[in-house]
């Protein structure tokens, strides 16, 4: 099982950036994906995810500025980030989840950087 995020980096305030995690050894379109981040000191923030079916939610703190999508065909999810603030440098990381009955199995990516500054 491997996710692999990319996308992450340096961006002035008010800036876009789009992350990718690109997903394999799962059987990815029966997985909930999601992003969580994670300021060094700080507890890990969950951001937002996507459901099998499509369906989403998100983090008051993102909600109308971030965007999260998944590509069943790629085995990918996105993360498409609008009008960036400071407040949002962490580092992002990539989640798959799957319940089966009361169990729940999670993949995590490595996480990339992204730094909102000017």
């Amino acid at each position: 099982v491997q996710l692999v995020e990319s996308g992450g980096g340096l961006v002035q305030p008010g800036g876009s950036l789009r992350l990718s995690c690109s997903a394999s050894g799962f059987t990815f379109d029966s997985y909930a994906m999601g992003w969580a981040r994670q300021v060094p000191g700080k507890v890990l923030e969950w951001v937002c995810g996507v459901n099998s079916d499509g369906s989403t939610n998100y983090a008051d703190s993102v909600k109308g500025r971030f965007t999260i999508s998944r590509d069943n065909a790629w085995n990918t999810v996105y993360l498409q980030m609008n009008s960036l603030k400071p407040e949002d440098t962490a580092v992002y990381y990539c989640k798959g989840s799957f319940v089966v009955g009361t169990t729940e199995y999670d993949y995590w990516g490595q996480g990339t950087q992204v730094t909102v500054s000017s």
